[in-house]
This record gives C-alpha cells, sequence and structure tokens, in this order.
C-alpha cells in the first residue's frame, strides 16, 4: 500500500503485531479505511523509524500493540515517551484465525481495528519503577522454588531405590534431618551401588541447601522492597511479601491505569459472575484474571479464616445463612481484593503526584 496523507483532526490508529526481531504496523483512519502497513526492526532505531513512519501521517495517533508485556514492551516505552497514546491489545480469537487466516499483516490489522471498535482499551503497564524491580526478583524466586522442590522429589526418588541399609536408615528422617544428613554423606570411591547412591544423595540434597539459601536471600529483597512501595499492604494480616508482591505486580507501576477498585477485582479474578438459573439465584468465582494473585488471595483468605477472629465471625455468620464453603471463600476473597486496593491508594496517589512534580 502507498502512503497516504489525513487531515490533522482525523484520528490514525497504528496496530502493531510485535514479534522478536520484527515488528509489523498497520495504519487505519478513524473511518476503518486501510492507509498503509510496514515491517521495522525491533530495536531502538526500529521504534523511532516504526514511530516516524505514524507521525508522517498527520492525524492523531493511537498505537494498538500487541504483547505489551513481552515482545512489544520496548515498543510501547518508545511511544509512551513520544507522548503519543498506547493502547494494549490481546490476541485475535481462534475463530477469526479460521475464518481470515493468519499472517503478521493480518494480525497487525485486526490490533488496529480492535481498537477502532472499542474492543481494546487497556492501558499497558509502563514497567519502569519499583513494582518491575519487585517482578524481576519475583520471577528469580519463583524459578528457585521449583527448583528447590524437583531436588525434594529427586531425593525421595533415589532413596526409594537405594540398597536397604541406606533407605532404610533414611526414609523415617524429616525433611530437614533428610537434607542434613544426605548432604553430610561420604561416598567414597564411586565403586558400588551405596556409593553412587551417596553420591547422588549428597549432590542433590548440597543442591536444595544452595537454592533454599538462594531463596531466602530473595524473600528478604522482596521483603523491602514491597514495604517500600506499599507499607500498608504489607502490614495487612496474613499478606506476606509474595503475596503483597502479587498484588502489586497486577496493579503495575502506573496503577492509576486502573480506573476503579471492582476492575482491580476483576484483574484479580474475583468478580463475581451472575451463574443463576431457573428458580436457582446464586454467583460464581470469575475464572479470568491473573491467576497467581488469585491464588495469593486464597491463601490469604485461608490463613485468615483460621486465625482472623473477624474472618472467622464472619464465616459463622454466612454459614448459618445457608452458603457453602465455596460461595464464603468467593465473598472473602472479593473483599480481601478491596482491602488492599484501599492499601495500595498511596501507590496510586503518588503516582498521580509524579507530572505536578516534574
Amino acid at each position: 500500500m502507498s502512503m497516504q496523507q489525513v487531515p490533522a483532526h482525523r484520528r490514525v490508529i497504528i496496530g502493531v503485531d510485535t514479534h522478536k526481531y520484527v515488528h509489523v504496523a498497520f495504519a487505519i483512519d478513524e473511518l476503518g479505511a486501510a492507509l498503509t502497513s510496514r515491517s521495522f526492526v525491533a530495536d531502538s532505531g526500529g521504534y523511532s523509524e516504526l514511530i516516524d513512519w505514524a507521525v508522517a501521517f498527520g492525524g492523531k495517533l493511537t498505537f494498538g500493540i500487541e504483547g505489551t508485556g513481552s515482545y512489544g514492551a520496548g515498543l510501547a516505552s518508545a511511544v509512551r515517551r513520544r507522548d503519543i497514546g498506547t493502547i494494549e491489545v490481546v490476541r485475535t480469537d481462534r475463530r477469526d484465525r479460521r475464518l481470515r487466516g493468519k499472517s503478521d499483516t493480518i494480525d497487525a490489522e485486526n490490533a488496529a481495528r480492535a481498537v477502532l471498535a472499542g474492543q481494546a482499551t487497556a492501558i499497558p503497564k509502563t514497567a519502569d519503577g519499583a513494582v518491575e524491580m519487585i517482578r524481576h526478583v519475583k520471577v528469580a524466586k519463583d524459578i528457585a522454588v521449583k527448583a528447590r522442590t524437583a531436588a525434594m522429589i529427586s531425593l525421595k526418588q533415589v532413596i526409594v531405590n537405594a540398597p536397604p541399609e541406606l533407605r532404610e536408615e533414611l526414609q523415617p528422617l524429616s525433611k530437614m534431618a533428610l537434607i542434613n544428613r544426605c548432604a553430610a554423606l561420604r561416598p567414597g570411591q564411586v565403586t558400588t551401588i551405596l556409593a553412587s547412591s551417596k553420591y547422588t544423595l549428597r549432590a542433590i540434597a548440597r543442591r536444595w541447601q544452595h537454592l533454599n539459601e538462594e531463596i531466602l536471600g530473595h524473600e528478604k529483597v522482596l521483603t523491602q522492597l514491597t514495604t517500600q512501595a506499599a507499607p500498608d499492604l504489607t502490614a495487612a494480616f496474613a499478606v506476606g511479601p509474595d503475596t503483597a508482591a502479587e498484588m502489586l505486580i497486577v496493579a503495575g507501576d502506573n496503577p492509576e491505569r486502573i480506573r476503579s477498585e471492582p476492575a482491580f477485582a476483576k484483574l484479580c479474578g474475583v468478580a463475581p459472575i451472575p451463574a443463576s438459573s431457573g428458580m436457582t439465584t446464586r454467583h460464581r468465582l470469575n475464572r479470568g484474571g491473573h491467576r497467581q494473585a488469585n491464588a495469593a488471595l486464597y491463601r490469604v483468605v485461608i490463613v485468615r479464616m483460621q486465625h482472623h477472629e473477624p474472618t472467622k465471625a464472619y464465616v459463622v455468620r454466612r454459614t448459618a445463612e445457608g452458603k457453602t464453603k465455596a460461595e464464603i471463600i468467593r465473598c472473602l476473597k472479593r473483599l480481601l481484593a478491596r482491602e488492599l486496593w484501599a492499601a495500595m491508594q498511596p501507590l496510586r496517589d503518588a503516582r498521580r503526584a509524579l507530572p505536578e512534580a516534574a
């Protein structure tokens, strides 16, 4: 397609399908007319070239970018620095792909039309502050936790197949006693099955110890960062650094993009959805949203149901009203999301004050 000029008062929407090495952009005007499309290298120079190409249309620009949390993060940041509106676009559904086919250009056009139709409205996270640091540390911790769990599973599997004299000595031990005992094994020369079993158990146990120390270090950093970012959040009952980190990650470094507390609850997957039929009137749990945040809310609710007096009283009252345990947990998760959203109010206020301070 050839380049076309657009009147200054007319809106131009640039849909971008992002990839690791190349971004494909497709431009349409506010009437839905296709203008042109082009590919750009996915680096700093390519971002500038893409934005300059879009600005040359002359209209009021809006970008609709796929993958703003992955391959499109760099472009979204570059567009934001140029003070141009940016909308996050989710991938086209499979039904549309079956009907229209799939190509990078088609995906870019779909992104632009999703913005034009109002189907895509989400403002992408800025990922340029304390919350992004928290997310990085959380990723490192989660990977280490998975590796530590795998190490323990492997250790116990090796014990099951170890020679009887070694297996009978180790199986009755508790977890930490088992780790310490295996880490202190002296296999000597690996010339027998017993020696090779000890060698393997010692290696796995020491790996577990190393990973455990790494996790404790990550937890200290997470505690420090989350407390600095949202002290009221970390002070809430049963909310540890992991839960606080998940809540902050959902909100992002620009929590003002979430327009209301119900919108935050929906992002956490705890907004109630009608599930009524016939004579039955009820609601069910939302299966969408950020699953890690949803799981974090669930863990806090379970702890509060056992140790938090106001929550225990709430459970008793709702049970007397005929609510099931699952329905009570759903209600508690929704109430908890409201409480934690209020605890993050200082963070939102600080963000709103930044332009004025500048």
